[in-house]
């Protein structure tokens, strides 16, 4: 994601590339961030000094990991900036510490930055609401073999999404990981399962099942560059919005 990043803000007339972070012990620290997107040289070194960056730049965008967005948070928050966070698989503890952090900085949260999620995500929602719990919700999701939390983030937006829709909490309404012999399906759930394997780059259904017919919602990801120009999106959206924290569904105007 960040070398795709690079790749599209040095394409783009309307934004400027202020630097690239990278872990303390990557190979990639003092590379030319140009050579590293497979382009041509920019004069810009990949580093692992945030709080510079942060303060030379008016926003971050962040595919990290968690514990690394919960720290470029609260530095977003010093320097009042924007804060773009494709990250996912946060604790609870960590999704407060960015809810605080948003006091002072303009974050943008997403499982997933691709516009057409978002757009999926509208759609379960005003399904979930004209249904009632004689529909059951399922939701797949299938991404890469390296790929290490399940259910996806996507798949987490979208259930909330279904949530929503239902004037329901999901964590009360979550089922993960079924085997086995155990009990019936509760009416009302939200099920989720997660399938790995290959080089998938993301694949998510939402399945409404009644007595005697389906729907299904379903988005196709075949290219990451949909995720890094939905963050630029966010973060051009965000540059003169107040403090606060704010999803992809704001971006989008849903």
């Amino acid at each position: 994601m960040g070398r795709t990043l690079i790749r599209l803000i040095h394409a783009d007339p309307a934004l400027d590339l202020a630097g690239g972070l990278e872990a303390k012990d990557s190979a990639a620290l003092g590379q030319d961030l140009g050579v590293l997107a497979g382009g041509e040289k920019l004069g810009i070194n990949a580093s692992d000094d945030a709080l510079a960056l942060m303060a030379a730049a008016d926003g971050v965008i962040d595919f990290t990991t968690p514990a690394a967005s919960v720290e470029l948070a609260g530095l977003a928050a010093q320097a009042r900036s924007v804060h773009i966070i494709g990250t996912t698989g946060f604790d609870a503890a960590q999704e407060e510490a960015i809810a605080a952090a948003a006091r002072h900085a303009r974050i943008v949260k997403s499982g997933n930055m691709s516009l057409g999620v978002n757009v999926l995500a509208g759609l379960v929602k005003q399904a979930a609401a004209q249904l009632g719990d004689d529909w059951d919700i399922e939701i797949l999701d299938m991404h890469h073999r390296h790929k290490v939390d399940a259910p996806s983030g996507t798949a987490l937006l979208l259930g909330a999404a279904a949530a929503d829709g239902r004037g329901v909490d999901l964590d009360d309404r979550r089922e993960s990981g079924r085997d086995g012999i155990g009990e019936p399906r509760a009416t009302g759930a939200i099920g989720f399962a997660a399938l790995r394997g290959g080089s998938v780059v993301g694949d998510h259904e939402v399945i409404l099942a009644s007595e005697n017919e389906q729907i299904r919602l379903a988005h196709r990801a075949e290219d990451r560059d949909i995720f890094a120009r939905g963050a630029l999106k966010a973060a051009q959206w965000a540059h003169d919005k107040s403090e606060g924290l704010y999803t992809m569904q704001n971006v989008l105007g849903l």
